[in-house]
């Protein structure tokens, strides 16, 4: 097999420029692997010293062992020290969650993440 060093630094860049893969293996991690991805979306961020991306994430528990799940990663999340090659996560927040009973126990929460390019 034959690596193209060029093709290599050009996805290790995108890997870099785009971290959003292994941000959300994290989020599912803190959610003891009980949370199913309803939906992500990314959007460039940019002040007048920092340059970043910001995330939206929607997460659903179902199940009793699930919801339990989901609210030790609401609890875990405002203090978790993400280990991002290249990115510090500069904010994380639960912007939105719904928490129902019946007919299962049932949470989905939206997390709202900034990260910062380090340079």
């Amino acid at each position: 097999m034959q690596i193209d060093p060029a093709a290599a630094r050009s996805m290790q860049s995108a890997a870099r420029r785009s971290p959003w893969l292994l941000l959300l293996s994290t989020l599912l991690e803190l959610g003891h692997g009980k949370a199913e991805l309803v939906r992500h979306a990314e959007r460039s961020w940019a002040s007048a010293t920092f340059s970043g991306t910001r995330h939206t994430v929607v997460l659903s528990f179902t199940g009793l062992d699930a919801v339990a799940a989901g609210e030790a990663l609401i609890a875990a999340l405002p203090d978790h020290e993400f280990v991002i090659p290249g990115q510090l996560v500069a904010d994380a927040n639960v912007i939105a969650v719904d928490h129902t009973a019946l007919p299962q126990p049932h949470l989905q929460l939206e997390v709202e993440l900034l990260l910062l390019e380090d340079c």
